[in-house]
């Protein structure tokens, strides 16, 4: 039986550099050999890019806090049982673009959904596959917030309020402090290359443990 893949979770507010880390960690495990699942939130599926374009649609404003996080969920759900578990038990890595922790500070701390119930949700849909390693890019929200608005069209959660992303960033730090086994803060207000170092010697003892 192979041994189970590793799973990386990237987290992180509007504008903290995501989606470049994402390409390059990709880049880095491929270099490495690593057979590697890359996927995002939500999406990853067929079902979950429906869901994607539903509730990031500015058109879907109003959309319930309570029905946002039940889409993010349904989404959630589909990814783990179609593509991250096999792929694990494969002994596949999986990187991911947002996961469970995003529920907990957007539909959490930005839209005031109860904590227990997110933990409910978790329990249910994640089915206890969690990250191995959650990347958390932090940095004050104006700094993300003035990158973000050079990216074109905002979306749904994108048009919120700045006190709407601080409640999500004070909630990503309390989950990262409050799991410091599993998450790694890399300091985003840095340049894209001192962030990819910092993310890459964070998965060193990910290649130990393989």
């Amino acid at each position: 039986m192979s041994q189970r893949g590793r799973f990386i979770s990237l987290e992180g507010g509007e504008g903290a550099g995501k989606s470049t880390l994402f390409g390059s960690l990709r880049d880095y495990f491929q270099q490495r050999g690593v057979q590697l699942l890359q996927v995002r939130e939500p999406g990853g599926t067929p079902l979950g890019e429906a869901i994607r374009s539903l509730v990031l649609d500015p058109a879907h404003a109003a959309i319930s806090a309570e029905s946002e996080l039940l889409l993010m969920f349904a989404s959630r759900a589909q990814l783990v049982r179609e593509h991250i578990r096999p792929a694990l038990e494969a002994g596949q890595w999986v990187l991911c673009d947002r996961y469970v922790d995003a529920s907990y500070a957007y539909q959490g701390g930005g839209r005031g959904q109860p904590i227990e119930r997110i933990a409910e949700l978790e329990r249910w849909a994640c089915d206890g596959v969690m990250p191995d390693l959650t990347l958390l890019l932090d940095l004050p929200v104006s700094t993300g917030r003035a990158r973000a608005a050079g990216r074109g069209v905002a979306d749904r959660i994108e048009t919120e309020a700045d006190a709407f992303f601080e409640r999500v960033r004070r909630v990503y730090r309390d989950r990262a402090q409050a799991e410091p086994q599993r998450f790694r803060v890399i300091d985003a207000s840095l340049p894209a290359d001192q962030v990819l170092q910092a993310a890459i010697a964070a998965t060193a003892h990910l290649f130990e443990a393989s």
